[in-house]
């Protein structure tokens, strides 16, 4: 039997947040923007039309705002527990991917934003 899956996406989260290796970024802060896409089943939703056969994704942004609280000094790590704590909270999903961009990152020049991206599978 075929299946009808999909991809979801959350694209162009921002949030103000205070990760970094420096002091100045930790008192600071800077405009974090988080992009999600990843792939799910999506029978029942395509067929019922019914809201509760759908994933809330407000489920998906609360995750990743809540580890956006949490300090990070690396892009690495905290997109990794972002991508930790996704998994653990959404087994419905085959695969995904979140990237994390951080704006105006302490280079000795100009750079508009640096990011991250990490995919996970099951």
């Amino acid at each position: 039997m075929r299946t009808k899956t999909g991809i979801l996406e959350l694209e162009g989260m921002e949030f103000r947040a205070f990760h970094g290796c420096l002091e100045h970024e930790k008192l600071a802060g800077n405009l974090f923007i988080v992009d999600f896409k990843g792939r799910l089943p999506m029978d029942k939703a395509c067929e019922s039309d019914a809201l509760e056969d759908a994933l809330d994704y407000g489920r998906i942004y609360d995750c990743i705002a809540a580890q956006m609280k949490i300090h990070s000094d690396l892009l690495e790590h905290l997109t990794a527990k972002i991508i930790d704590a996704l998994a653990a909270s959404f087994p419905e999903f085959e695969e995904f991917e979140v990237r994390v961009s951080k704006q105006r990152p302490p280079v000795d020049g100009i750079c508009r934003w640096s990011r991250i991206t990490l995919n996970w599978h099951a």
